[in-house]
């Protein structure tokens, strides 16, 4: 038989040229600012001496995506290289010395270049090249800059970044697409019923998509994720290790002796993420023989809802960074269930190559585990929390004695009390380790520093003896300048990144003690047509005196005295918070620099709106009290209080503010429209509005239905559709894979608007996620909002289709 989908593919392509023509362009001049080419990033070399620019490619074309992609098992593949269907690539590298800012361009092979990484000796670095027969593995020494092909079109990426370095120059692992596979499965002329069935079992889960359902969904599963190990020498030289199989992860132990396998044995479950599918964790050697079986675990679809809980058995399996081959992993001591009640809630253990004798209690946690950061012999912390109370401990432990002692516990939502993230310094196996300073006495944390007074990085020591803090740095008006990396051990030379609101983000190198800095980058800024947006941190109060702020965006010049009010749009995006004092916390750097891209609904500035972007809309629940439950009382509140304040402001005016969100914000902008007359129009994009159709829980929602029926029914806008009496444009992708956002949600609340004599425009677009990707599908939506805005809040109109 014929294989289709060349044909299929073909098909659509020639469909998509007749499309095309039916894409708008969204008034100048945001499609100039679209076309503005984005910022590059930095990627540091291991032996810090010198960082890739990595310059990333523009959204990608209608035709780039529109393609039948392979939609299985929660993955979605592209069957024409092997690969992830939405996948993002660069479009241009440099090299930067990090000692004079000195400068040289690599010249990339024609093709998409991604999965760039750096080897452990830091004078190499590899990157896969997607061609139209596949996917190629590249390799690129610092010294000549000169790309060499490693590998030709045979990586299999399906599950993920397809190779990794083996220290010590000794090459690559990969996963190949195996030797011989033929042309894909065949879906039957006619097939038989579709059977399910589940006997006293509990299997409770999130409203996942694109899940295993025939026989057909598995064949196709099997074809694309099978991949052969197989070792690569830096010339090319393949060697095939052990039979293919279906492989989640493989990774290298430090010293890159042994190779940790996650492998996916049949059978394969129907409709279950992969991530619950059985699971064989194993250790093998170069020649792909197995040294040590760690764990065969069954399917876990009998995880508990309760956020929190964890399936059983050996779970988390990693490489200890420290040592050159050590397995670490996690065993649940309550079952797995956050909802037991238990003294410990899950052990770690650890234990050494060749992995003979009993394996060895590293340490027990009173709440769920959440990682360990390792040191050497004697220094590393350990994390754990717990979801329903929001706290998080972080503990010394001395991994040679098992000691451990308590360095903070904090709530998790409280930002003022962040202490930030320990840095890190490269170790002789190139893995990241904790930067341990004054003989092993202290760590140094970064952190965003948000507090009262506003935003401020900073750079901090930290003594572990005393628990006592200093402040080495901090940022200072009128910049928002973050700490990348640490250039050295004392420290004392810094990679920082600096902008303002006027100044676009650079990268410099900051010398702390001679007060010198060396500039990496000019940036510029990329739309200087928008110079002099006015962007400010604004603050509010609800009618339970809870403090709440938003951005508020005014156009160049603009002077509410002087010009009065502006047509006025609300971007939200409600979140749960278990403590007032938290939920009142300002986040928002406000030093930064600002710029509209993409979906942003901050073009609207240049068409004379004013927007106020993430309004604080908390949703509370303290002690025993679930937040959802005063759902729409909350978020009532919270949008009179950010309505009054523009309006007080002399912003806005009643009559002339709309709403909009996407997907929770979408969810949010429905509820608003049908139980408040504050709004003269929504843009609801990519959300669910029924939540019966999310039975088993929803964003922070931990409850079933039957649980919480009536939470569910009172948040679904849905059951409301008959109150949704202002102008709604609704906006969803035909190819949404993220869960409980189906495509039909959006659907449903049109035709039960539009049935109840409401109005209302639906918009699909055709191959775009949850997300939207293509240059021609961003453009219109920017069209679609700028239209609908004008309409409703203007009173103005743009042509129609």
């Amino acid at each position: 038989m014929r294989h289709r989908f060349p044909l299929l593919i073909a098909f659509l392509f020639f469909i998509t040229s007749l499309l095309a023509d039916d894409y708008m362009q969204a008034p100048e001049p945001i499609n100039r600012i679209l076309a503005a080419p984005r910022a590059p990033w930095l990627w540091m070399s291991p032996r810090g001496d010198c960082a890739l620019e990595v310059s990333q490619a523009d959204a990608p074309s209608i035709q780039d995506i529109a393609f039948h992609s392979i939609d299985v098992a929660g993955l979605r593949i592209d069957p024409r290289n092997n690969g992830p269907a939405d996948a993002s690539y660069i479009d241009a590298l440099e090299l930067i010395d990090l000692t004079d800012a000195s400068r040289r361009g690599v010249a990339l092979p024609t093709g998409r270049v991604d999965d760039l990484r750096w080897n452990v000796e830091g004078d190499q670095f590899a990157f896969t090249l997607t061609t139209v027969e596949g996917i190629e593995l590249w390799s690129c020494n610092t010294g000549d800059l000169r790309p060499v092909r490693v590998v030709g079109p045979q990586l299999n990426a399906a599950l993920g970044t397809p190779y990794d370095w083996l220290p010590g120059r000794k090459g690559f692992l990969v996963k190949l697409v195996p030797e011989g596979r033929g042309m894909p499965p065949h879906e039957a002329a006619v097939q038989g019923p579709l059977i399910e069935e589940s006997a006293q079992k509990q299997a409770a889960g999130r409203t996942w998509q694109n899940l295993l359902v025939t026989q057909y969904d598995e064949d196709l599963f099997v074809y694309y994720a099978t991949s052969q190990m197989a070792y690569v020498s830096l010339k090319g030289k393949i060697e095939r290790l052990g039979e293919p199989a279906i492989f989640d992860e493989i990774t290298p132990s430090p010293d890159g002796s042994l190779l940790l396998v996650r492998e996916m044995p049949p059978p394969y479950p129907r409709q279950n993420p992969l991530w619950q599918f059985p699971l064989t964790i194993d250790v093998r050697d170069l020649k792909g023989s197995r040294r040590f079986l760690l764990a065969e675990l069954p399917l876990a679809d009998t995880v508990p809802l309760a956020f929190g809980s964890v399936r059983t058995g050996r779970r988390d399996a990693e490489w200890r960074d420290d040592k050159a081959a050590e397995l670490v992993w996690v065993e649940a001591l309550d079952g797995g269930d956050a909802g037991a009640e238990a003294e410990f809630r899950d052990a770690v253990y650890h234990l050494s190559a060749p992995f003979e004798g009993e394996a060895r209690l590293l340490a027990k946690t009173g709440y769920r585990y959440y990682g360990i950061q390792w040191g050497d012999e004697n220094h590393a912390l350990l994390s754990e929390g717990w979801y329903k109370t929001r706290q998080r401990r972080d503990w010394f432990l001395d991994p040679a004695s098992g000691d451990t002692r308590l360095l903070r516990e904090r709530n998790m939502e409280d930002a003022y009390a962040d202490p930030g993230s320990p840095e890190t310094r490269r170790n002789q196996y190139g893995r990241h380790v904790l930067l341990l300073g004054q003989g092993g006495k202290s760590l140094y944390y970064s952190g965003r520093g948000a507090s009262p007074e506003g935003v401020y990085p900073f750079l901090d020591r930290y003594d572990l003896e005393t628990g006592d803090t200093k402040r080495l740095w901090q940022c200072e008006d009128p910049y928002y300048t973050r700490v990348m990396s640490l250039l050295n051990d004392d420290p004392q030379r810094l990679l920082i990144h600096r902008q303002s609101k006027q100044d676009p983000p650079n990268y410099f190198i900051m010398d702390m003690r001679s007060g010198t800095e060396l500039q990496l980058t000019f940036y510029v800024d990329p739309a200087p047509e928008l110079d002099g947006i006015q962007r400010e941190i604004v603050r509010y109060m609800r009618s339970d005196s809870l403090e709440l702020s938003g951005t508020l965006y005014t156009p160049p010049g603009y002077d509410s005295e002087r010009d009065g009010p502006l047509p006025t749009i609300l971007w939200v995006y409600p979140q749960e918070f278990r403590s007032k004092e938290a939920a009142g916390q300002v986040t928002t750097a406000e030093n930064t620099f600002f710029r509209p891209r993409g979906l942003s609904i901050t073009f609207l500035l240049t068409q004379g709106y004013a927007v106020l972007g993430d309004p604080a809309m908390p949703i509370i629940g303290e002690g025993e009290a679930e937040p959802n439950d005063t759902y729409i009382e909350q978020l009532v509140a919270s949008a009179e209080a950010a309505v009054d304040y523009l309006v007080s402001r002399g912003v806005s005016q009643p009559g002339h503010l709309g709403i909009g969100g996407h997907s929770y914000g979408a969810f949010t902008t429905a509820n608003l429209l049908a139980h408040t007359d504050l709004f003269a129009c929504g843009i609801a994009r990519s959300g669910a509005y029924n939540r019966s159709l999310t039975p088993f829980g929803f964003q922070g929602e931990e409850r079933n239905y039957w649980e919480a029926q009536s939470t569910y029914q009172s948040m679904s806008p849905f059951n409301y559709a008959d109150r949704i009496n202002e102008p709604l444009l609704m906006i969803h992708g035909t190819d949404d894979d993220n869960s409980g956002t189906f495509p039909i949600q959006s659907e449903r609340l049109f035709d039960a608007i539009k049935g109840l004599g409401g109005t209302v425009r639906l918009v699909k677009l055709p191959w775009e996620g949850h997300a939207y990707r293509a240059n021609e599908s961003v453009t219109h939506v920017q069209w679609e909002m700028v239209n609908w805005c004008d309409k409703w809040l203007k009173g103005e109109r743009r042509p129609e289709l």
